[in-house]
């Protein structure tokens, strides 16, 4: 059974398309079964993974508003090997957000065509996008957890406290299983002390919630989408590709902890 985990923060530019293709990769390195879905209108993580978002014939809006099966849509990352599996997405997402206000079970729809073919995957990492949208709210049904990326800066603490609010409605309403996977710090200076504030904050209050891996600022994890390719590819030695694989390694020794306790 796979664990799926959406990635979500309504605030833009905090690394979150960055985490959600970085930590795909690094768990598929890993030897884990991975699809990586990207729910975000403008693509960034399928251009992220080397697929050209202009070019797709079936994508995550024929996913939600048609009968097409999630194979049809899917793209093959063949790197790093074994690879994993994309469902891409680009503007045409825009439509089906439109189309799914308007349709029955309109928060189920990802959840359901999911519900054939999570046995095929270990994790589904589910990129959102930066607002707490229609589409967001399919992404929070579907998932088990939700991985939040949060730069330590003052701002980031208020939208935090509307997407935990946004978490608690949909774990009362819609997803009884849905639970906070992990806080993590992105794009993380350590000489800032306000960042440093910020990170001794998190702690503080949301205690073993946080990550202990942290994301630095890195100029290689910022060029890598350009490439069209992870950080573990663009430059496997790079700090920013090697905090993304020590956050794959604390997201498996999580789970694992998990089920010896369960």
């Amino acid at each position: 059974m796979a664990n799926i985990i959406a990635i979500a923060n309504q605030k833009g530019g905090v690394g979150k398309t960055t985490t959600a293709v970085n930590v795909a990769a690094s768990l598929a390195s890993l030897g884990r079964r991975v699809l990586l879905a990207d729910m975000d209108p403008q693509g960034n993580a399928t251009m992220g993974c080397g697929v050209d978002k202009h070019d797709l014939v079936k994508s995550t809006c024929d996913l939600l508003l048609s009968d097409v099966g999630l194979a049809a849509c899917l793209k093959r990352v063949s790197d790093p090997a074994p690879g994993f599996d994309l469902l891409p997405a680009n503007a045409d997402l825009t439509a089906a957000e439109v189309g799914l206000i308007s349709s029955s079970a309109r928060e189920q729809r990802l959840a359901h065509v999911l519900a054939d073919a999570v046995g095929d995957y270990e994790w589904v990492i589910i990129d959102c996008p930066p607002s707490l949208n229609m589409l967001t709210v399919n992404a929070l049904v579907a998932a088990h957890g939700v991985l939040i990326p949060i730069q330590c800066e003052y701002y980031a603490l208020e939208g935090l406290s509307a997407l935990l609010d946004t978490v608690e409605q949909i774990r009362g309403n819609r997803n009884a299983l849905l639970r906070i996977e992990g806080i993590l710090r992105t794009m993380h200076d350590p000489r800032n002390n306000l960042a440093n504030q910020v990170s001794t904050q998190l702690l503080t209050h949301f205690k073993d919630q946080v990550y202990r891996t942290i994301i630095p600022r890195n100029v290689r994890l910022a060029e890598a989408p350009s490439h069209g390719l992870p950080a573990l590819l663009y430059d496997p030695m790079s700090k920013g590709a090697l905090a993304y694989l020590a956050l794959a390694n604390e997201m498996l020794s999580r789970r694992e902890s998990n089920r010896s306790v369960a």
